[in-house]
């Protein structure tokens, strides 16, 4: 009997490269979106080979969606003291919905959620999911404090701040900036929300 041949351990990708590939990862999604978006693209842009890709990511997706998750956004979740004011902070602070590279990344995968369900399934549980959860904990401090009305439906009303701006940027052409987000939130939102 021959002993087996040992395994050849492939080094990860990680620290300094794993961030140059995830910056461009999220630059050639800028560039040509999700659908136009290749193994070969990103690794050219990243100068890396494509083995070094397939190392760490096994396939587009899970590039994508870790690209995504690494996404500056804020280090912490605002406290305000206020609804308003935690909206601000959250909407218009890095990573929110003035932040230019994370519209267009939103701009840049929108469709690929209809098209592809397997990366809707990851963008849904692993992009969306944490921003989600921020959102809550922001309406839930805000009910504690009292200042919600009765009978509030979050699960409504939690992303109509968000669907409101997206729709002005994508549909209508406008430029996201502070100005505008804070229209949303004192024509909108406190007078919809607050008791």
């Amino acid at each position: 009997m021959t002993p087996p041949e040992p395994t050849v351990q492939r080094p990860r990708v990680e620290g300094d490269r794993e961030q140059q590939i995830l910056t461009a990862t999220l630059e050639v999604l800028a560039d040509v979106g999700y659908d136009r978006l290749t193994m070969d693209a990103v690794a050219a842009r990243a100068r890396a080979s494509k083995a070094t890709l397939y190392r760490r990511w096994t396939n587009k997706v899970s590039l994508v969606i870790e690209a995504l998750q690494h996404a500056k956004g804020p280090e912490t979740l605002a406290d305000t003291g206020s609804l308003r004011g935690d909206l601000e902070a959250v909407f218009c602070g890095m990573g929110g919905l003035v932040d230019t590279q994370t519209v267009a990344a939103f701009g840049a995968v929108v469709t690929a959620l209809a098209r592809d369900p397997e990366f809707a399934a990851a963008f849904r549980r692993d992009v969306l999911g944490p921003k989600l959860e921020v959102s809550r904990l922001l309406w839930r401090r805000a009910a504690e404090r009292g200042e919600l009305r009765e009978g509030l439906d979050l699960d409504l009303f939690e992303p109509v701040l968000a669907g409101i701006v997206l729709h002005r940027v994508f549909v209508l052409g406008e430029v996201p900036d502070p100005e505008l987000i804070s229209r949303v939130i004192d024509q909108i939102i406190v007078p919809a929300a607050i008791r």
